[in-house]
C-alpha cells in the first residue's frame, strides 16, 4: 500500500466549498477516534472516470470539484462492480455487496426461479423470466412522471411522488412461485441497504435517480427511502427529439430537476419543497449528463466522446463543467444552511464508460451473433427451441440459457469464440473482429465461480464474456458503453470530503465502491456490520489515513 499526503488548507469560497472538518473532527479522524457526521450527501456521476476527475481538477484548481478533493480523501484506485452497470453499481454503493451477493447483475437480467409476469395460476407454471428494472416497468414510460398524471410537465415534475413504487405496473413484474404475487424491485434485492439501517436508527433518508424501478434501493423491507424522487429519463423529452438522453442539453435539463430536489432537501424540505421534514441523514442523486456526452458522437453542435485517448472532447468537457457547477450549488447550499461542518460529501460513479480511446472503437451488431447461436443449436438439436433465454450485450456479454447444462454452456462458448466478421469504427468504416469481439469467456460453472455463487444459481449468467477493448455491441451510432470489465468501465473516482474526514489526503490503495456503504454508516455513528452484504463479503470501511 502506498499513500501520499497532500496536506492543503481547504479554502472556503462562494462557488460552493465545504468547510471540511472542524479542528476537533479532523484530529479525531486523523487519530482514528471515530468522529461522526450528521449528514452524508452521496453524489454519483455516471460515466465519470478517475482520469476525468484528475484532469479536470488539475485544469480547474478553483472549481467545486477541486475544493471537494482538497477538503477530504481522494481514492485514486477505486473500482466499481463487474459488470459495470448502473444497477449493480448503485446497489453496491448502498449495500456493500457485489452482484453475487445482492443478486443484481444488471438493470435487465433473467431469473430461472421466478415465473413470467401475469402468471395467476402458479401451480405447475414453468419458471424462468426476464427481470427488467428499466423504464419498461413504468405505468407510462413515455411520461416524465412515469404515469402519475401530473399536469404541466415538465415544469411540474418536482410534484412527482416520493413513493415511485405506485408508478410501477404490477402486470409487468415477475411472479414469486411461493406467494404467486408480483416481485417488486425492492423485494428482488437479496440484502438490506444503508437506507434501511438508517431508518432503523430513526434517521431520515432520501434519494434521486432515473427510473421508478430504483424502488430497489428501499431494500427488502420496502421502507428504506422515505423520499425517492425518480423522474423517468427515458421518457419523451418535451421540446426535444427523443428521450432525455438523445440530446445532451435535455440530459442537463433532466439532471437539474434532481439537483433542485436535493437543494430542497438540504433546506429541510421534501424533494417537492411542500413539506418541512428536516435535512436527511443520508441522501443524494445520480447525474446522467456526462454519460450521454460520452455516448453521443455529437450533440448541440459539439463533438461527443474523447478526441484522443483519455482527452475529453468539447461535449464531455462542457458536461464536466456542468456537473462541477451543480455540485458547487449543492455545497454552497450546505454552507448557507450551516450544514457544511456536519456533512460529509461522497463523490463516485456507478460505472465508467468504454472506450476512452476513440481509435479503438469497434461497434458490433450482436443480433446476428445471437441469431446464429440459436440456429446452430437447433441444427444440432432439431426438437429444441432457442438456446438463449435472455441476453444483455453493451460492452460485455451476459447470456442466460434455456438449457443450463454443461454441454449447452460449452456449446455457446465454442460458437461465440468461432465467429468473425466486420464491425464499424468511429468513422463508419468497416472494422474486422474475431471471436465475436470477446477476449475471455466464462461459461457454466466458471461463470458461477467468477461471481462467487454456486453453480445453478437462478440469477447468475450462464455465459459471461469480457469484450475486447473498444468493442461496443450496438446496431446504432453510440460511441461508448458500459457494463464490461476493462479499466475504462471500472476505474471510477471516489472522494470522501467534509465532516469527519482529514483534508487533502491522497489514498493510493486499491479500494472498491462497495466500501462506500459501510463508510456511510461509520460516518453516521452506526454499525457497518448491520449490512448483510458487509458481513457476507467482509467489506471494509474505506481507509482515511
Amino acid at each position: 500500500m502506498t499513500r501520499r499526503y497532500v496536506r492543503l488548507a481547504a479554502t472556503l469560497g462562494a462557488a460552493g466549498v465545504l468547510a471540511g472538518s472542524t479542528v476537533a473532527q479532523a484530529a479525531a479522524a486523523e487519530e482514528g477516534r471515530g468522529a461522526h457526521a450528521q449528514h452524508v450527501l452521496l453524489l454519483s456521476v455516471d460515466g465519470l472516470h478517475q482520469s476525468d476527475l484528475a484532469r479536470f481538477v488539475a485544469e480547474h484548481p478553483q472549481s467545486a470539484l477541486a475544493r471537494l478533493v482538497r477538503g477530504g480523501v481522494e481514492y485514486t484506485h477505486a473500482s466499481t462492480t463487474d459488470p459495470s452497470d448502473s444497477f449493480p453499481g448503485m446497489v453496491a454503493q448502498l449495500t456493500g455487496g457485489g452482484p453475487g451477493t445482492t443478486g443484481v447483475y444488471y438493470d435487465d437480467t433473467y431469473d430461472a426461479a421466478l415465473l413470467p409476469a401475469g402468471t395467476t395460476d402458479c401451480k405447475g407454471a414453468k419458471p424462468g423470466v426476464e427481470v427488467d428494472l428499466t423504464e419498461d416497468l413504468d405505468r407510462n414510460q413515455d411520461a416524465l412522471d412515469a404515469g402519475q398524471g401530473l399536469a404541466g410537465l415538465p415544469g411540474s415534475i418536482l410534484r412527482m411522488t416520493g413513493q415511485p413504487r405506485t408508478l410501477l405496473d404490477p402486470a409487468k413484474l415477475p411472479v414469486d412461485p411461493q406467494t404467486c404475487k408480483p416481485v417488486y424491485p425492492h423485494s428482488y434485492l437479496q440484502v438490506n441497504t444503508v437506507f434501511e439501517v438508517a431508518r432503523q436508527a430513526g434517521l431520515r433518508t432520501a434519494w434521486s435517480d432515473k427510473h421508478a424501478a430504483y424502488d430497489i434501493l428501499n431494500g427488502p423491507s420496502g421502507e428504506g427511502v422515505q423520499d425517492l424522487f425518480t423522474p423517468e429519463i427515458n421518457s419523451n423529452a418535451t421540446g426535444y427529439n427523443g428521450d432525455w438522453t438523445k440530446d445532451n442539453r435535455a440530459t442537463e435539463q433532466y439532471d437539474s430537476y434532481k439537483v433542485q430536489a436535493v437543494l430542497n432537501e438540504i433546506d429541510g424540505y421534501d424533494h417537492s419543497r411542500s413539506q418541512q421534514v428536516g435535512t436527511p441523514a443520508v441522501f443524494g442523486l445520480n447525474f446522467q449528463s456526462v454519460s450521454t456526452a460520452q455516448k453521443l458522437k455529437s450533440s448541440d453542435g459539439l463533438q461527443g466522446g474523447y478526441v484522443s485517448k483519455g482527452v475529453p472532447g468539447p461535449l464531455v468537457e462542457k458536461n464536466l463543467e456542468f456537473v462541477d457547477q451543480q455540485i458547487g450549488a449543492l455545497t454552497e447550499e450546505l454552507r448557507k444552511q450551516h450544514l457544511d461542518g456536519s456533512t460529509t460529501v461522497i463523490l463516485s460513479a456507478k460505472h465508467g464508460q468504454s472506450p476512452i480511446d476513440p481509435t479503438a472503437l469497434n461497434r458490433i451488431d450482436d443480433g446476428p451473433l445471437l441469431d446464429g447461436l440459436n440456429a446452430a443449436w437447433k441444427a444440432v438439436h432439431p426438437a429444441a427451441g432457442d438456446l438463449v433465454a435472455h441476453a444483455v450485450d453493451d460492452d460485455g456479454v451476459l447470456l442466460w440459457l434455456n438449457d443450463r447444462s454443461a454441454a449447452a454452456t460449452e456449446f455457446a462458448e465454442d460458437y461465440l469464440l468461432a465467429q468473425s466478421g466486420n464491425g464499424v469504427d468511429i468513422n463508419g468504416m468497416a472494422r474486422p473482429f474475431t471471436s465475436s469481439g470477446i477476449q475471455q469467456v466464462y461459461a457454466g460453472a466458471q461463470a458461477a465461480d467468477y461471481f462467487h455463487v454456486t453453480p445453478g444459481d437462478p440469477r447468475v449468467p450462464d455465459v459471461f464474456g469480457v469484450a475486447q477493448y473498444g468493442v461496443v455491441y450496438t446496431g446504432g451510432s453510440k460511441i461508448a458503453e458500459h457494463g464490461g470489465a476493462h479499466a475504462d468501465d471500472l476505474e471510477v473516482p471516489l472522494v470522501v470530503s467534509g465532516a469527519a474526514t482529514p483534508d487533502g489526503v491522497r489514498q493510493d490503495e486499491k479500494v472498491e465502491t462497495k466500501q462506500i456503504a459501510p463508510t456511510i454508516l461509520k460516518l453516521l455513528g452506526l454499525k457497518p456490520n448491520a449490512l448483510q452484504a458487509v458481513r457476507e463479503e467482509h467489506t471494509r470501511v474505506l481507509p482515511v489515513r
